[in-house]
């Protein structure tokens, strides 16, 4: 199929995350012919989600990354003629770094448990039952994982959608019934506390309270895993959601209300009230801590409009603002890191007023928080946008290495591409992702760095009486100067970990290694699982870790275009995923660029109604008074419209 690709395109889309899958659809959409590849066997680049055998082998291709011989591919220099130069393309991709990878769950194999696959037992050594991180895995430590549906011999998403394209509907999903109602069967169950606290039935004789996570089950159930690389949440009144609804990509996903705002404070996890009813329902807050808190949020929604109460401290911080509106240190914290969710000292009054109006705006669309959460992971928001673009005539190749970009002397624009087979296609226009430029390329450019920990724990940071619920909490810093962490606590009914235990993503701008920034927050929030520690009392325990990972990922969302060296005027740059909460950098640079290419066309406009489209061929013609509403389209061959 790779090696028979048409020759001619309007545009050549090199990596498929967000922001390149947003410009390709935006511009199949506008009717241009669209080539969209990706050296990767995975939609979605550092955007995209894992299930936990695929995270392992993306591990081990990374940690193995150095020993990798280049492949040998068709010669290239033959195709370039005399009036020509090339810009070579990167080879590896090097946005991930200081990998870490830790094991604290048991790995003794249950009679009960059957692996799937080929799982080498007994890979790596149980961690000693000790308060500090155990030592990172080897690569060579790494399972030898062959039931991988991510790194595959097919160009499929990332993960296995159980719904087909005609089943997958918009919908903010509240999926605790149906989870409830799953199969009892399911290796790894969670007790509902207090419930079940009297003596076991004849039923539960033989089953304990609650269920020893293994690694062998982790491993087993590790479909039920989508793992993010990049932890982010969808604002109910952002850029990326009128996006979604405006050009009905949204009925490729599912969406699930983040039910919980947490916060810190003095060595403990509190909830923060959100909305009206929840602050004067609140335990934690004073009644006059409650009107001061409504009168302060009250004011912050219509900031603009009294510039008096707050032109004197522009140039001062948010957090200084703060304690000269009266505030209670609760409410200053509770303001200041679970609302505006800034730092004390990174935040100016006015980012943090403008912060605290988007929060508050946020509220009450689609829930009692702001937030929504893709099920089966971040990793859905690309692939979506990349099913539009296959839906108006784009054309997907996976696994597809493109060697060098080929600039012409004279006029000083790109003029084509050569790929791996030593294919010669040529466009107008080229979008590439920035972890695909050489380092000639890059010389210049000067990369911030994201430290990033997923954790696998066994129950929530904050128990409750559901044990559904998804959670976002800030910790503050703990040296003065430093960045505030941001963990966000996923649970089984947002479909990305198995049932009995919680997927944990911390964030945070780099100043060290992932490890050391993220660690001292990890032994705040949870303890190192040791089988001495089982019996311990439930009520009070941390959550125990059963997995680790830390990685630090390259964040190349500042730089502008004016740092590359070498770029022809028609090669346009997209950068990776940002350190933000939300996803609106990647929205506004998709959008921007593609104003900057195709000035006056509308981006990504609602599809056209089925009933009005009239194909190639069709005797039939529209009436008159339909006429402006009528969609010409041509009907792509099955061989040019490839499906996701």
């Amino acid at each position: 199929m790779a090696d028979s690709l048409p020759t001619e395109f309007d545009v050549i889309i090199i990596g498929t995350g967000l922001p390149e899958s947003i410009l390709a659809a935006a511009c199949s959409r506008s009717g241009q012919r669209v080539l969209h590849v990706d050296s990767r066997s995975y939609y979605g680049g550092n955007w995209a989600s894992f299930s936990f055998s695929g995270l392992l082998s993306w591990l081990k291709e990374y940690q193995q990354n150095s020993d990798i011989q280049e492949e040998t591919a068709a010669t290239w220099q033959d195709l370039i003629h005399e009036t020509e130069e090339a810009i070579t393309l990167r080879k590896k991709d090097e946005t991930i770094q200081h990998i870490e990878v830790f094991c604290y769950a048991s790995q003794d194999t249950e009679d009960n448990v059957q692996e799937i696959g080929a799982l080498q037992k007994n890979l790596s050594s149980v961690a000693s039952a000790s308060a500090s991180l155990a030592e990172p895995l080897d690569s060579a430590d790494l399972p030898e994982e062959r039931h991988s549906s991510n790194v595959s011999n097919s160009d499929i998403p990332a993960k296995h959608t159980p719904k087909s394209d005609s089943e997958i509907s918009l919908e903010v999903a509240d999926v605790e019934e149906s989870l409830e109602k799953e199969d009892k069967t399911c290796v790894c169950t969670v007790s509902d506390g207090n419930k079940d606290e009297k003596k076991p039935t004849v039923e539960d004789i033989d089953q304990p309270k609650r269920k020893v996570i293994t690694y062998p089950e982790m491993v087993k159930e590790g479909r039920r895993f989508n793992i993010d690389l990049v932890s982010k949440l969808l604002y109910s009144q952002g850029s990326l959601i009128d996006l979604l609804i405006k050009s009905n990509v949204s009925r490729y996903a599912e969406f699930k209300n983040v039910t919980r705002i947490l916060a810190f404070r003095e060595e403990k996890v509190e909830q923060v009230p959100c909305s009206r009813a929840d602050v004067f329902n609140s335990k934690e807050l004073t009644m006059v801590e409650k009107r001061m808190l409504m009168k302060f949020l009250t004011f912050c929604l219509d900031y603009e409009q009294n510039p008096d109460e707050y032109q004197d401290f522009q140039q001062s911080s948010f957090s200084e603002y703060l304690k000269t509106k009266k505030l209670t240190p609760n409410l200053q914290h509770f303001i200041l890191h679970s609302i505006a969710m800034t730092s004390e000292s990174s935040c100016t009054t006015l980012d943090g007023l403008k912060a605290t109006k988007t929060f508050l705006q946020c509220l009450g669309r689609f829930g009692n928080t702001p937030f929504l959460f893709p099920l089966y992971g971040q990793g859905e928001i690309p692939q979506c946008f990349c099913r539009m673009c296959a839906v108006f005539g784009g054309i997907y190749c996976l696994r597809h290495k493109i060697q060098c970009l080929i600039i012409d002397k004279d006029s000083g624009r790109c003029k084509a591409v050569i790929d791996h087979f030593g294919q010669r296609i040529n466009a107008k226009y080229f979008i590439v992702e920035d972890s695909y430029l050489c380092k000639e390329t890059c010389s210049d450019v000067q990369y911030k760095q994201i430290s990033r920990a997923i954790l696998i724990t066994d129950q929530s940071i904050l128990k409750a009486d559901s044990d559904q619920h998804i959670s976002i909490l800030i910790v503050p810093p703990v040296e003065p100067g430093t960045c505030c962490v941001r963990v966000t606590e996923l649970c089984s009914s947002s479909m990305t970990c198995m049932k009995g235990t919680y997927l944990v993503h911390l964030t945070c701008p780099s100043s060290k290694t992932a490890r050391e920034d993220l660690e001292s927050v990890v032994k705040k929030l949870f303890t190192p699982f040791a089988e001495t520690e089982v019996e311990k009392e439930e009520l009070f325990r941390k959550p125990r870790l059963l997995w680790a990972l830390y990685f630090n990922m390259r964040d190349s969302s500042g730089v502008s275009r004016s740092s590359y060296c070498g770029l022809p005027s028609n090669v346009y740059v997209c950068s990776g995923p940002d350190c933000g909460l939300g996803n609106e950098h990647a929205v506004k640079q998709a959008e921007a660029l593609f104003q900057e290419i195709f000035p006056g066309e509308e981006f990504c406009p609602p599809p056209p109604n089925p009933e009005d489209i009239i194909f190639d061929g069709d005797d039939k013609q529209p009436d008159a008074s339909g006429a402006n509403n009528t969609v010409m389209a041509n009907v792509e061959s099955p061989e040019e419209n490839q499906n996701l």
